[in-house]
């Protein structure tokens, strides 16, 4: 393929840029920044669409890399100074290539999942470690969705593609438009499929270890500092706590959400 040399700051590295920091260049594009090997890898098993790979020295790369770009063939090469390139990446060791690609867009409307559904629900997520990590969770345990209630992190950010090891990519992510359009989902899911919903709370009055969770089920994460929202508790059918035996009076959202997630996960296999 021919190799794009960039040898100065020009619009296409301006765009480069925007994707790996603007939210809304993103939103706007629908593409996203790709930085990291697993990132990379988890991205081309789920199929997303590269628009862009950025290299600084062809020569240099290992067989892997070149490899995905004969694979990719026609995707553009972009070739830039490691000084350039050493710019656009977060890590003090860059890696070989870095790419953007297809930003996937979901809606409750359009979203596909089997009849007993298993579905993560993240209310105003803010910190990119934990929903990257609660993400990897959902991936390892058969979550089939992800849905994000209110105004809360782009689940798309190069700090969230990072924490999550490119699950992100693997699982559909979608944002929730209203808190309406939602209890109408879920409604719609209970006479269909008996779906249970299920919210975390430390204050919760059902032990997760005396309830046998099983899908069909959604379960709810509040958020990281304030907890469910008034309004998605009172969607819930049940408020589960995780029982525990230390000094602290709860857990990081990620890990509450895991041991939850395994829960499920363990019963629905039984």
């Amino acid at each position: 393929m021919p190799v794009i040399h960039i040898t100065k700051e020009n619009d296409e590295y301006q765009i480069i840029q925007s994707l790996k920091t603007n939210r809304e260049k993103r939103s706007k594009l629908h593409e996203v920044f790709i930085e990291g090997i697993e990132a990379f890898k988890q991205a081309l098993a789920a199929h997303i669409r590269l628009t862009r790979i950025i290299i600084y020295n062809y020569d240099a790369l290992s067989d892997w890399a070149k490899n995905i770009i004969r694979e990719n063939d026609s995707v553009p090469l972009l070739e830039m100074p490691f000084s350039m390139y050493k710019t656009l990446c977060d890590r003090e060791e860059p890696v070989e290539l870095i790419a953007t690609a297809e930003k996937r867009e979901y809606s409750l409307e359009t979203l596909s999942l089997p009849p007993k559904p298993f579905v993560l629900i993240f209310d105003r997520p803010s910190d990119y470690g934990n929903f990257g990590s609660i993400i990897r969770s959902a991936d390892a345990f058969g979550v089939d969705a992800v849905f994000v209630v209110g105004h809360g992190i782009d689940w798309y950010d190069p700090k969230a593609v990072r924490a999550s090891l490119g699950a992100v990519f693997r699982k559909p992510v979608l944002q929730v438009q209203s808190m309406g359009e939602l209890q109408q989902w879920l409604h719609e899911q209970k006479e269909k499929s008996g779906m249970i919903v299920a919210g975390t709370d430390s204050t919760g009055s059902v032990p997760v270890s005396q309830r046998e969770l099983i899908k069909p089920v959604s379960v709810i994460l509040g958020n990281e500092a304030k907890g469910m929202s008034v309004a998605l508790k009172t969607i819930c059918d049940e408020i589960i706590s995780i029982p525990m035996c230390g000094d602290v009076n709860s857990l990081n959202v990620a890990c509450a959400g895991t041991v939850l997630l395994w829960e499920i996960f363990r019963n629905s296999i039984r």
